[in-house]
């Protein structure tokens, strides 16, 4: 029995992903869902770089303005969950589901069968937040330690992963890594799926100009405005994971007066560009993503290769 087809479209930041996937699921019938950890939050929308609704040219987007900011029970099991159902209602209405993103965890959960449940206690858990809260570097050094790997992923800011990862560590002595498959076994999939999987990128000089040049039009669209609007709501980053993003958590900080807007916008783009350089090492590990590179080719070029991979063995 032929297995359905979904495609993949990954890549660093910045790289045209989205505009790709739009005119994509034009000319091929193609339905998109979106694997950003950010995107999925209401309220986080020129930060996020969502799609605004002329972008999507009417093109249905799953997976956006899906949970609540508040929400601190959202996680990769339930994102999988959301997915998964989108996808197959994708399938049911014999469009191509077209899942897009950078959130390489999020991406990958969607089709591997990697594992999630794994052992917790309360009052320890309790016990490392007061830690984290005393000297988070000191307890994010300790994460990096016991499970690099894990460490690599997460930002220092993000305090609710970070406790978990030591919490789970400290009850069963193993890195939280380690309770999934291997990289390379998550990433093949689950036989679910024929997963045809693209990634864009370009020369790491032009993308650092590019994020740059994106971090301003932010700005400009009015990031500053959006972030201290949902800080005055008491939405702020030392009170909810999402507000942890980038973009929110450096103007957190002129927003408390604890650097100026222009130093904040600064950390913004380093930020970025660290991400990025962090999205390309986890897409890469993956053998079978076809590269592309988008300063090479045009976008239609992009679309006929594709196209042609699309349909290759079927």
């Amino acid at each position: 029995m032929t297995k359905p087809t979904v495609l993949c479209i990954v890549g660093p930041t910045a790289t045209g992903k989205t505009s790709l996937s739009v005119s994509l699921a034009e000319q091929l019938n193609g339905e998109i869902v979106s694997a950003d950890a950010v995107a999925i939050y209401r309220g986080l929308d020129i930060g996020s770089a969502k799609p605004t609704s002329e972008e999507r040219h009417g093109v249905p987007h799953h997976l956006i303005d899906c949970a609540d900011i508040r929400d601190k029970d959202f996680s990769v099991s339930v994102f999988r969950t959301l997915a998964r159902d989108a996808i197959d209602g994708i399938l049911k209405r014999d469009h191509l589901p077209i899942v897009v993103g950078g959130s390489g965890l999020y991406l990958d959960s969607i089709f591997s069968d990697m594992r999630f449940s794994a052992p917790s206690d309360a009052g320890l858990r309790l016990i490392l937040e007061r830690e984290y809260d005393s000297d988070q570097e000191a307890f994010f050094a300790r994460l990096s330690a016991s499970d690099p790997v894990t460490a690599e992923r997460l930002h220092p800011n993000d305090k609710k992963r970070v406790v978990r990862a030591i919490e789970v560590f400290e009850l069963t002595g193993k890195p939280f890594s380690e309770l999934n498959k291997t990289f390379a076994t998550a990433q093949a999939g689950d036989g679910t799926y024929r997963i045809v999987r693209v990634g864009l990128n370009m020369d790491r000089t032009a993308l650092y100009a590019r994020i740059d040049q994106r971090v301003d039009e932010m700005i400009e669209r009015g990031l500053i405005e959006e972030a201290y609007r949902l800080f005055e709501n008491g939405l702020t980053p030392d009170r909810f994971t999402a507000m942890q993003s980038i973009g929110y958590a450096q103007l957190y900080e002129s927003y408390c007066g604890r650097c100026s807007i222009e130093d904040a916008i600064d950390a913004i783009k380093l930020a970025t560009r660290h991400f990025a350089k962090r999205q390309i090492t986890w897409f890469k590990r993956n053998r079978e993503t076809v590269w592309f590179d988008v300063l090479e080719l045009d976008k239609q070029e992009i679309i006929t290769r594709i196209t042609e991979l699309l349909y290759e063995h079927q």
